[in-house]
């Protein structure tokens, strides 16, 4: 059957409804500009259930005022071809009037891990999220939501809102996708010119050094993070917003970088602002 295109929430529930009675339902929330990340997303999806939908919505809540939502990439008929090509069943095309409308007061506050790491150069980025992804998952009512590693203090808000607002869906975060070379892949690095391309690519560099020198056998994060910073200082092209060990659940510095820390690393390339992470083995 073709993929079915929806605008308004009633369409996108009832088309939703009807693939659920048919087995479990997977969802895919993007902001569009689809690369291999999103899917990676859709791949596990296909994988796992029985029908799978997507959204394309460029979330105006989760910008600042000097941020790049006029000038964020929406492709849109290619991002729908590619969508028809992976097997979407149906994808939800808000405008923002309508996730929106006039007289539009509800938004959700994820306290506490909305403040840190990318929370506190952006704020009110993380209310913006919740809000959207909690609207989305109530309008499509999945089994299962996909979301990237590489958004990972995203993952830690929306993992605290699903479990302290009781929700059914089942969240599953999937690896992050990188090109040959280490860069994540990200919407944004359209946005990079050849020399800033190569400088972001200390980002992945500085997190493969601190990975290998927890697997010798370093535990303090101040000596891993120095490590870090000794890549990314020396890198002219890119200016750091943060570069932390925090637990993966709460987002804190950790005093010990244990097997599970999240090292997560912020940095701008010109004007461009790019995130990546690893987990220690």
């Amino acid at each position: 059957m073709p993929m079915e295109i929806l605008e308004s929430p009633a369409a996108m529930r009832d088309c939703c409804r009807r693939l659920r009675a048919q087995g479990s339902l997977g969802f895919v929330p993007t902001m569009g500009a689809l690369h291999a990340g999103h899917m990676s997303l859709i791949a596990a999806s296909r994988q796992r259930d029985a029908a799978s939908v997507a959204s394309i919505f460029v979330n105006p809540a989760q910008f600042g005022p000097q941020e790049d939502f006029s000038r964020y990439p929406r492709p849109r008929e290619a991002d729908l071809a590619q969508l028809e090509q992976a097997g979407i069943a149906a994808v939800f095309l808000p405008t923002s009037a309508v996730m929106y409308p006039e007289g539009y007061a509800s938004y959700v506050e994820v306290e506490g891990l909305s403040e840190r790491l990318c929370g506190r150069s952006r704020p009110g980025h993380f209310r913006g999220v919740a809000t959207v992804v909690l609207k989305l998952c109530q309008i499509v009512n999945p089994e299962r939501a996909y979301f990237g590693q590489k958004d990972a203090a995203q993952v830690a808000v929306l993992r605290r809102m699903f479990h302290d607002f009781n929700c059914d869906w089942e969240m599953i975060v999937c690896p992050i996708v990188r090109e040959p070379d280490g860069l994540a892949l990200s919407s944004r690095n359209q946005y990079l010119s050849p020399a800033q391309r190569q400088s972001a690519l200390a980002l992945s560099r500085a997190l493969r050094a601190m990975a290998e020198a927890h697997a010798a056998g370093r535990r303090s994060p101040a000596q891993l993070l120095a490590c870090g910073r000794k890549i990314l200082d020396a890198e002219a092209g890119l200016r750091l917003d943060y570069l932390e060990a925090v637990d993966v659940q709460t987002l804190l510095p950790v005093a010990d970088a244990a097997a599970g820390t999240l090292i997560a690393v912020a940095a701008w390339a010109g004007s461009t602002r790019l995130i990546d992470n690893c987990v220690l083995a």
